[in-house]
């Protein structure tokens, strides 16, 4: 059995790609079209003086997105996370380092001065990026004030936030902090009803003292153990003896530890909304996880599919259960806004267990914000946004979770995150770019035209590829490469990686050419990638 198969969870990423916490890139396009809408929209209804306006159903939310007047800004490494949200939300920015379309799209500012900036978060290039003066001119010039959201941040954030005058658009990082731990993750799933993989939570000093844990609670002597905090299996180890307990043990010694049995999961995810009406579940997702064409990092999440059928019914609706319960318990701690949860479905047992929470946009918000479901109502962001905004709106929750459920409004599309498994490192000379590919019978691939997402992608044989590696960077074992995303499936139901999928990486890794680094060069900086956890 592959050691893939084995991982206790996956991790789906925030941002997509993955940053070390502290505490632990279309080129040009025309214009956007707009979504295909029904019928013109009323108008909101308007209440006496000096109240709010009361939004009430889909049709006067989205008109009131679409005459949105206050700057909304999406400060991060990447535009990845909500791209296309701005053909749903005037006056939306994205504030990026990463430049993936060369200037190309009409709604990311990406700053000219630059400098040579090392960053070990994407929270650094957050902070980087609000402390700089064409991003303070930026907001000048768009009239000052506005809300700013992000996929990662810290207290700096919201220091620099309100030197620039910006409300933050999320639950403060406090919050966000402590609901990100998986010890906080698992006791709060045990108080919503939302079960485990059958764990134990302590320390250990020793591989005695885990293994003593491990006893009490009857988990076996195969073992998972994870940090509190980690992304994308950078902070799961895989133990089941002394001596892969001395291979970790560094990172693993007085730290909490949550330790589980190991299982043979097929990882799934689901991303929902803590709305003041409850708690809407978006669309059941797979994940893909630890393939090694993909990524470097055992366990570690590398894209997702979303289909309807993926899981059985009984999985699907326990699935969507367990979010919302969560969400409702999220709520009693404070938290409102945008949440992601993976859960593991056992193969042998069939058992559903909560494999992790993300209370964040994260890398699989770009599946639930382009299917189908998202296109009938509106982008499940847009309830996330609604929440901080200075309006007062109802909707009908039961009614949208059932309309969400039906299958006939889930389409099928699927996105892999490419990072470099290969151990060379290089100066990148040629790179493939952000756009829309096409991939022939023969399985070679050929750039077709420029564009700044994948809403307009016809069929299986075109793909939107966003890059993010790019001429003059490095290549360097684990850089993120870039993510592709076109309709269809990735794997096939053994939940192995299919041959179109195997095209689609092949082909694009054939478009990047590197030379080997001269000696006098610098070494590239590998602390942090371009997007954030399952994240992106």
């Amino acid at each position: 059995m592959k050691v893939r198969r084995l991982v206790a969870f996956g991790t789906i990423g925030g941002v997509f790609a993955v940053f070390r916490r502290r505490r632990r890139h279309a080129v040009g396009v025309g214009p956007i079209a707009a979504p295909p809408t029904a019928p013109p929209d009323p108008a909101p209804t308007v209440p006496g003086p000096g109240k709010a306006p009361v939004l009430r159903g889909m049709s006067e939310i989205r008109t009131f997105f679409r005459q949105n007047e206050v700057p909304i800004y999406f400060v991060s490494a990447t535009a990845f996370n909500l791209l296309g949200i701005d053909r749903w939300v005037r006056s939306f920015t994205f504030v990026n380092w990463y430049d993936s379309f060369d200037g190309g799209h009409p709604n990311v500012f990406v700053p000219a001065e630059r400098g040579r900036t090392e960053f070990s978060s994407i929270e650094d290039i957050v902070n980087h990026l609000l402390g700089h003066k064409e991003v303070a001119d930026l907001v000048a010039r768009k009239g000052g004030g506005g809300k700013a959201c992000f996929l990662m941040f810290d207290d700096e954030t919201e220091q620099n936030l309100a030197a620039l005058g910006l409300d933050l658009a999320f639950p403060s990082a406090a919050l966000r902090t402590r609901l990100d731990s998986k010890i906080v993750t698992t006791e709060l799933g045990n108080e919503a009803g939302v079960p485990s993989v059958p764990n134990t939570l302590g320390r250990a000093s020793t591989y005695a003292e885990l293994d003593a844990l491990a006893n009490g609670a009857d988990l076996g002597t195969n073992l998972v153990v994870q940090t509190p905090y980690g992304d994308s299996g950078q902070t799961t180890f895989f133990i089941a003896s002394e001596e892969e307990w001395d291979e970790h043990a560094e990172k693993l010694v007085d730290e909490d530890l949550k330790v589980m049995r190991r299982i043979d999961p097929r990882e799934a995810a689901v991303e929902g909304v803590v709305t003041r009406h409850g708690t809407l579940v978006g669309p059941v997702m797979t994940e893909l996880a630890g393939f090694p064409e993909l990524t470097p990092y055992g366990g570690g999440w590398c894209g997702n599919e979303v289909k309807a059928g993926l899981l059985s019914d009984e999985h699907m609706a326990l699935a969507r259960r367990y979010t919302q319960q969560m969400g409702d318990r999220l709520r009693q701690e404070g938290y409102r806004g945008y949440f992601e949860l993976d859960f593991l479905v056992d193969a042998l047992s069939g058992e559903l267990y909560l494999g992790e929470l993300n209370p964040r946009v994260t890398g699989a918000s770009s599946m639930t914000n382009v299917t189908a479901v998202a296109y009938g109502d509106m982008p499940l962001f847009l309830f996330h946004l609604l929440e901080f905004m200075d309006v007062e709106y109802e909707i009908d929750v039961d009614e949208l979770n059932t309309r969400w459920a039906s299958a006939q409004n889930v389409d099928s599309w699927s996105q892999f995150i490419l990072k470099q498994v290969e151990e060379e490192v290089g100066l990148i000379t040629e790179a493939p770019a952000s756009g829309i590919w096409r991939m022939a019978a023969d399985g070679s691939i050929s750039f077709v035209r420029r564009d700044t997402d994948w809403h307009d992608v016809p069929s299986e044989d075109e793909a939107f590829y966003l890059r993010i590696a790019h001429t003059g960077g490095y290549r360097y074992p684990g850089a993120d490469l870039g993510i592709l995303v076109t309709r269809g499936r990735f794997m096939d139901g053994e939940h192995e990686l299919t041959d179109r999928a195997r095209s689609w990486i092949k082909g694009i890794k054939d478009q990047f050419q590197s030379v080997p680094l001269e000696d006098e060069e610098p070494a590239p900086v590998t602390t942090a990638d371009p997007f954030g956890f399952k994240m992106l």
